[in-house]
């Protein structure tokens, strides 16, 4: 594995790792339900867990080939070989995947035949049959003396037994052995330990220092630099000031505004994709009069609009926290289009990324008036290498499988009929628009009050449609209205903000919120796939 990580350090290729592309295929291969799983539970470090399990199994199966190798030398390196398979297959098969990325896991796999003939000098590839083994296969006894006696051994198997002459004088016997007295190893056996253990060092070493090389080549195409070079133009039309009073002031309450550290990351990208600017091209082609190519600076000269929008996951559960509100820079993508020019019966946005990671989008929400964007900054700086840099997709009233295409490279205007992006082939939505949703922030689940006023307090949203009203409940008593702080537009999540004169108890507290449209959250909880999760949000908290 280390030598494998080396040679696609040297390539300059990280999807060629091994470990990497079988990683990325076990993503491809996962169900929406254990995708779900993983996310509910692990959040932003599903990924980490994946590597630390992918960890886990090549040291099983390394104990596993070393155990067939004890025995047969042919075992082991068979198994090397199908483990090497295992990697080439994977990384040939990835979106972005070339010839040259087959040589890591071939060279891996020879390296690791090369470590197991080292280790195991005294065990043969088809070791002969021993003078006991074929004894045994032929129904013949064989002492320790190896002399054959008995009936079987002398072949005969009638007549009288012939016993041993016994008159002669009594043969020379050994001494006894003192049975305390310490064994003495074999001629040569300090020797062999003493190799096995440096030739056990010596491989050790080699995988270390290739490992660690490989993972530092591959580091050569980090763009931090880069991108701390960027300097964003002004835009032509700021975002509207943020009113005062956006932010509900209560403590532990959810920022108005995500910084990019804490902006939640949700995508299938086990190491970061490193576009640089520099090279970065924005490919517009398919259903269009014009195919249209841009250059990072092309996109720049453009003129650009700066919005506050709020993303949100479809993976999100009832009360979860995959959201975040930001301030972005970026182009508008209806103009672009069409200047393009769209042709009749295109319907779909098939957005590409740089890791060949595909997207769907609806054509119409895109030239609908809204500020559908190819984002290029957020919250006042270049957008960070996490969260797409040099450029990504940002369409507000969509959930982010559809609409937030990140290191994105290629826009195809297509048909849904004809296309299929890499979340609706695995049975999720064509068309996400983001559901309405509230959660209770404040206070915290199985929180523990004092009795008295108690701030109740939260955030919704219903991107592009926007929150009218907020209601909430104690037990299973009235709804009543929560006051709502006002927000710069449609297309940010809105916080709300009660007060509870808490009475002694166990207690639930529930939520709901209602859209402009008059749309208010259903009771009925849904899970995530298809298309967003439904359901009233509810926390337990204990009165003293």
């Amino acid at each position: 594995m280390g030598v494998a990580e080396l040679a696609a350090g040297a390539l300059g290729r990280a999807s060629s790792s091994p470990l990497l592309a079988v990683g990325a295929g076990f993503i491809d291969l996962t169900p929406a339900w254990l995708k779900d799983f993983a996310i509910r539970h692990f959040g932003s470090d599903d990924k980490t867990v994946l590597l630390l399990g992918l960890g886990a199994g090549i040291v099983l199966a390394a104990l596993a080939i070393g155990l067939l190798s004890r025995h047969r030398l042919a075992w082991g390196l068979i198994g090397l070989a199908a483990f090497g398979a295992v990697g080439v297959v994977a990384a040939l098969t990835r979106p972005v995947a070339e010839p040259v990325d087959a040589v890591p896991a071939t060279v891996g796999a020879l390296a690791g035949m090369a470590a197991l003939a080292l280790l195991t000098p005294g065990i043969r590839l088809f070791p002969n049959p021993t003078p006991e083994s074929r004894a045994t296969d032929h129904g013949i006894a064989t002492p320790a003396d190896g002399n054959a006696t008995g009936t079987v051994a002398s072949g005969r198997t009638d007549g009288p037994e012939r016993r041993p002459d016994t008159t002669g004088p009594e043969p020379a016997t050994e001494p006894e052995q003192d049975a305390e007295a310490p064994r003495v190893p074999a001629p040569g056996a300090e020797i062999g330990r003493r190799r096995a253990l440096l030739t056990g060092a010596g491989v050790i070493g080699v995988a270390v220092v290739s490992g660690v090389s490989g993972r530092m080549l591959l580091r050569r195409g980090d763009v931090s630099s880069v991108r701390a070079d960027v300097q964003l133009p002004r835009p032509a039309s700021p975002a509207p000031e943020v009113p005062v009073g956006a932010q509900v002031r209560v403590p532990g309450m959810t920022p108005f505004r995500t910084s990019n550290a804490d902006f939640y990351r949700v995508d299938t990208a086990l190491v970061l994709p490193q576009v640089d600017p520099r090279d970065w091209t924005l490919r517009i082609h398919g259903m269009v009069a014009h195919p249209v190519e841009l250059t990072f600076d092309d996109l720049l000269r453009q003129p650009l609009i700066e919005r506050d929008i709020t993303l949100s996951c479809v993976s999100n559960q009832v009360g979860g926290v995959l959201a975040g509100n930001a301030r972005w820079l970026g182009v508008p993508l209806a103009p672009l289009l069409r200047r393009a020019g769209v042709r009749s019966g295109a319907d779909q946005i098939l957005s590409r990324s740089s890791d060949g990671m595909t997207l769907s989008t609806p054509l119409e929400s895109v030239l609908d008036g809204r500020d559908a964007l190819l984002a290029v900054g957020m919250n006042g700086e270049p957008l960070p290498v996490a969260h797409g840099f040099p450029a990504r997709m940002v369409v507000p009233g969509l959930y982010g499988y559809v609409s937030a295409t990140k290191w994105v490279v290629d826009l195809k205007v297509t048909r849904f009929a004809t296309d299929q992006a890499y979340w609706t082939r695995r049975g999720y939505a064509e068309r996400a628009p983001v559901k309405t949703f509230s959660r209770i922030d404040v206070p915290k689940p199985f929180a523990r009050l004092e009795a008295g006023p108690v701030a109740v307090a939260g955030t919704a949203w219903a991107q592009h449609r926007g929150v009218d009203a907020v209601e909430w409940q104690v037990d299973d008593g009235p709804w009543r209205p929560a006051r709502l702080a006002p927000v710069p537009g449609i297309d940010t999540w809105r916080q709300w903000i009660a007060e509870w004169n808490a009475l002694p108890g166990s207690h639930t507290l529930r939520v709901r919120a209602t859209d402009r449209t008059g749309t208010t959250q259903p009771e009925h909880r849904s899970p995530p796939v298809p298309d967003g999760a439904t359901g009233w949000h509810s926390v337990v908290v204990t009165v003293t």
